[in-house]
């Protein structure tokens, strides 16, 4: 229920946002605009005020403001002058701009929210370094914390993730600066080069080397799952695992390693138990997970949970520098997300990184049970994918239109009614095959988890 509500509230807000710039300028330009609608379909509320008829439609996934233009109905002569396709192409253009640009706008203003509350994030500090990785090769090290990527501050791990996303789109190679865990500043060029279109779809980082320092955890049990088997073998709370299977466990993740590879398995598995030594027979529990089949024990960790807030860090800036933050992350996000869409047409990254309806609810859904900032980040992020979207020159989407109109402004004369239908029609069909894309790809997710 909570990421349906989440679904349905972040699509209602931008689609809201979109056509309210459409209508905004309309008006400012004396167009008339008859309905405003948020979704399509069946009318479920609708309040007429002044000239416009404000509705609510069934299905929600998107919206639409109708104005007076003769393209679609008669205007009498002594409304010309209110209608759409009357208006200068320069004034048309503007109110079909006006929706991609509201979208950024409000993640603007989102993200000015955001800087300004303080946005939490982790140090970005880097864990084991894999041997002949790229990382490695630039000589990164473990414990290392990332100061700079080019010439762009790092305040979290997931700015550094962006920003390493970014160079990877169209530079073979980028500078990176850190600070060793001694203190000591260290310059790297890292070689992005090596990475295939195809690694762009999960997590490239670990293409690179670079993984997140997290603090160890001790193998001692914390809690049980309800259906915990190691609990039923005899298992307590407060056991130190020492050994699995003869093999000696210093963190609670080598034992992870090894119960995972072992679903329907017997375990020797010994703990420390008030200064006694118990030997434990244990059977890993099968489960599914992303298509693969591993073990589980149904246990969980004690934390040290002051090791761990200290990875936090909060992102935060005063108002102007905020304002400045926001744009700038408008920005970055547009031209990356504009990046990878060309090199999706182009083949050089997979198609798998479409996402539809469906994976947007759950990520909506995700980031309302993380809280009000994840959720707001989530709004921006989606509104500035929206505006980009709008903005292609692909007939039916706004971008297609200010197409028409700007050939209409060089060539002095409207685009024929032909090669307009002829347009729609292609628009319709390339909306309609990237539609499939995104729900195969959906759907593709649910069934591997």
């Amino acid at each position: 229920m909570l990421t349906l509500l989440a679904f349905l509230g972040a699509i209602t807000v931008l689609v809201f946002i979109h056509e309210f710039g459409h209508y905004w300028v309309a008006r400012r330009c004396g167009v008339r605009v008859l309905r405003f609608s948020i979704g399509f379909g069946k009318v479920l509320y609708q309040r007429q005020r002044g000239d416009t008829e404000w509705v609510v439609s069934a299905i929600p996934l998107g919206g639409y403001v109708r104005m007076l233009d003769e393209r679609e109905d008669t205007v009498p002569a002594d409304l010309r002058h209110l209608a759409f396709n009357y208006k200068p192409v320069w004034q048309r253009m503007a109110i079909v701009a006006a929706g991609p640009l509201a979208n950024f706008l409000l993640a603007i203003v989102l993200y000015w929210l955001l800087f300004l509350h303080g946005v939490p994030g982790l140090k970005p500090t880097l864990g084991e370094v894999p041997a002949n990785t790229p990382a490695a090769q630039a000589q990164l090290r473990a414990g290392e914390t990332l100061l700079r990527i080019g010439d762009d501050p790092v305040p979290s791990w997931q700015d550094a993730r962006w920003m390493l996303l970014e160079a990877a789109l169209d530079q073979p190679t980028v500078q990176v600066q850190g600070q060793g865990s001694e203190g000591s500043l260290l310059t790297h060029t890292l070689a992005l080069d090596s990475l295939q279109p195809k690694d762009l779809d999960g997590d490239f980082l670990a293409k690179l080397g670079l993984s997140l320092y997290q603090p160890p955890i001790a193998p001692q049990v914390g809690k049980f799952a309800p259906d915990s088997v190691a609990q039923a073998a005899g298992m307590q709370i407060g056991d130190r695992v020492l050994r699995v299977d003869g093999k000696a466990i210093q963190d609670w993740r080598d034992m992870v390693a090894i119960v995972s590879v072992n679903a329907g398995h017997s375990l020797r598995i010994e703990v420390l138990r008030g200064g006694q030594v118990t030997q434990l027979a244990i059977v890993p529990k099968a489960e599914s997970q992303q298509g693969k089949t591993i073990g589980r024990l149904g246990i969980g960790p004690q934390i040290d949970q002051a090791a761990w807030d200290a990875q936090w860090v909060e992102v935060s800036y005063p108002l102007l520098p905020a304002l400045g933050q926001a744009l700038r992350k408008t920005w970055e996000t547009s031209t990356v997300s504009l990046t990878m869409f060309g090199k999706m047409i182009l083949g050089q990254v997979s198609l798998k990184n479409l996402s539809g309806p469906v994976t947007i609810a759950d990520y909506a859904g995700q980031s309302a049970k993380m809280g009000w900032v994840a959720y707001l980040g989530f709004l921006a992020l989606i509104s500035i994918s929206l505006g980009v979207l709008n903005l292609l020159p692909v007939p039916l989407l706004d971008g297609g239109h200010l197409l028409y109109y700007a050939a209409e402004w060089i060539k002095g004369s409207p685009v024929s009614e032909r090669t307009w239908e002829l347009g729609q029609r292609i628009g319709i069909a390339l909306i309609g095959t990237l539609m499939c894309f995104a729900l195969y790809n959906d759907f593709s997710r649910l069934v591997s988890g």
